[in-house]
């Protein structure tokens, strides 16, 4: 079997991703958890089931939008909080293939997003509100929670974790090759093996050996020796880490940020709050310039349809990535401190600079005097003297620092300039 380090080899070089959230609450359109936020019971959210017909459900559309984006895999959530599955278990009738959309959603998913060369990975909640052996009453999330009808109700949570290890199998096994299985998320007792973690890892490995999994089943993967369901990669949402992940002996961990793209994950009518692609492409270049990868997300709404203004900001990364990509795929962080202008980020002998700020006067590159080979713009290959800057010799530091002019007020791309420095070897 691979380690680690060979499993997520792919996942390092890719560093760009789109997470879908879709599911039932597209259709009230408040957010993916509007079940708990309004203590909704079953019945009240039974309405969404019976009506769910996303009529303009394309996902050949989807996989173009996320290529043309720079995306190179994609994770959909196969089943959210609210237990309602995308695909077509045999374990419940809380499905897709139940409801007027009448069909595996996620068998097209995954087929449409292959075609397009894209890896392919599933969400899955190890919480389930639906479930009726799934804790209620006292928890710290469900939707009946505080519901006294539910106080003393007797279940069997072994049924449950059961049922989740059942639908686990049937994505690992139903659909061909998955790259990513995105668990989520534990949380007070309810971690590690209250969910049979090890069991249903080895059970995942037996299956398919080199499908990543995320750090939320519990452990912790900084140990140095982490439990077996610790993970592959650490997931922080909706932070980019101050610094890179490491464990306990100072060694990188893999990681990816996971951040919306407004203020939810599903679907929300009201929320325009989008980040512009200018933050898009800097938050990208962050988690690289930290050694990670970066999954951002989007919410189709209750017809299938990725909201236009998402769309439109894909597609300005994707121009900029078309341009620059080789500043993203492959590379990682550089040994080099940050700079006071943006960020490095680094592929071998390449030293990629990602200039945010232009400031007034050359830019300033701390420690590089005589090991630059060459320096280019990366957007268009056009060519960058390297040279000493008048009166520099009396303001700044020329025994260690190396200088680039760039012509011009105002950078050459505003949303991230950068500059290809081949080093010395």
């Amino acid at each position: 079997m691979k380690t680690r380090e060979e499993r997520v080899k792919w996942f390092m070089e890719d560093r760009f991703g789109l997470f879908i959230h879709w599911g039932l609450y597209s259709i009230p359109a408040r957010g993916e958890w509007v079940r708990s936020f309004e203590r909704l019971s079953i019945e009240d959210y039974q309405p969404f089931f019976e009506e769910f017909n996303p009529d303009k459900y394309n996902p050949r559309e989807w996989a173009k939008a996320a290529k043309a984006a720079g995306q190179k895999y994609v994770v959909l959530t196969a089943k959210h909080h609210d237990g309602f599955c995308l695909f077509d278990s045999k374990l419940t009738d809380y499905k897709a293939t139940n409801t007027p959309a009448g069909r595996d959603l996620i068998k097209e998913y995954v087929e449409a997003f292959r075609e397009e060369g894209l890896k392919v990975g599933l969400y899955y909640s190890i919480i389930d509100w639906y479930h009726s052996d799934f804790p209620k009453y006292g928890d710290r999330q469900h939707p009946m929670r505080d519901n006294e009808e539910f106080k003393d109700e007797v279940t069997d949570f072994s049924r449950y974790v059961s049922y989740f290890h059942g639908q686990v199998k049937e994505l690992l096994t139903n659909y061909g090759k998955i790259d990513v299985l995105w668990f989520d998320f534990s949380y007070d007792d309810m971690t590690g093996e209250k969910w049979e973690a090890t069991k249903l890892v080895e059970m995942i490995r037996s299956i398919q050996p080199d499908v990543l999994i995320d750090n939320r089943l519990g452990g912790n993967i900084k140990l140095a020796e982490p439990e077996v369901y610790a993970g592959d990669f650490y997931s922080p949402e909706q932070i980019i880490p101050v610094g890179g992940i490491l464990n306990e002996n100072g060694e990188p961990i893999p990681w990816e940020a996971c951040i919306t793209l407004n203020d939810h994950w599903g679907y929300h009518s009201r929320d325009l709050n989008y980040k512009s692609p200018k933050q898009v492409v800097r938050t990208l270049v962050e988690c690289v310039s930290k050694g990670g990868n970066f999954l951002l997300n989007v919410g189709p709404d209750a017809r299938g349809v990725i909201p236009e203004q998402s769309l439109a900001i894909l597609a300005k990364v994707g121009k900029w990535l078309d341009k620059n990509g080789d500043s993203i795929y492959g590379c990682t962080a550089s040994s080099l401190a940050k700079p006071e202008w943006g960020r490095y980020t680094q592929k071998g002998r390449f030293l990629y600079a990602h200039v945010f700020d232009r400031g007034i006067g050359p830019i300033y590159f701390q420690g590089l005097k005589g090991k630059i080979k060459k320096a280019r713009l990366l957007a268009d290959s056009s060519e960058l003297k390297v040279e000493v800057p008048w009166m520099a010799e009396q303001y700044s530091d020329i025994e260690s620092g190396a200088f680039i002019h760039l012509a011009g007020a105002a950078l050459p791309d505003e949303m991230d300039t950068v500059i290809e420095l081949e080093l010395i070897d």
